[in-house]
């Protein structure tokens, strides 16, 4: 199985993966690395290097394009020798269907299951000529 990291500014990686744990269960392949206050990009960088070098394949959701977690993975991917993929605008829908994916051998949709999990729900009340108030 092909690992999955994700990036984060805060705890926002550690938490959808806790989310994703209680729909899917224990997920092993899923690692974490978030970006705490303060912390400069080259710092971010060596952690994330520590996490992925011990990885044979893996690929990286971020949680905002231009972010400092976005930042490092695709000045990375420029220039790494061990390609890997990268999404950014991560949320619970994409990591549900890639762990999904993995488990079956196909190919996530990725982009298409993250953009079907956001939803405007406005409430609509309707009088009902039999509503006695």
């Amino acid at each position: 199985m092909t690992d999955l990291v994700l990036l984060s500014h805060g705890t926002f990686c550690k938490g959808i993966k806790e989310g994703a744990e209680m729909i899917l269960g224990p997920q092993k392949s899923i690692h974490t690395i978030d970006l705490k206050e303060g912390e400069s990009p080259e710092h971010f960088q060596t952690r994330f290097l520590n996490l992925t070098g011990s990885l044979e394949k893996f690929v990286v959701f971020t949680d905002i394009l231009g972010g400092t977690p976005y930042n490092v993975a695709y000045k990375l991917l420029l220039s790494s020798e061990n390609k890997f993929e990268l999404y950014t605008g991560m949320n619970l829908p994409m990591i549900i269907s890639y762990v999904n994916a993995q488990l079956v051998s196909n190919s996530p949709n990725l982009i298409g299951d993250a953009k079907n999990g956001i939803k405007f729900i406005e409430a609509k009340y309707e009088d009902s000529p039999d509503d006695e108030f």
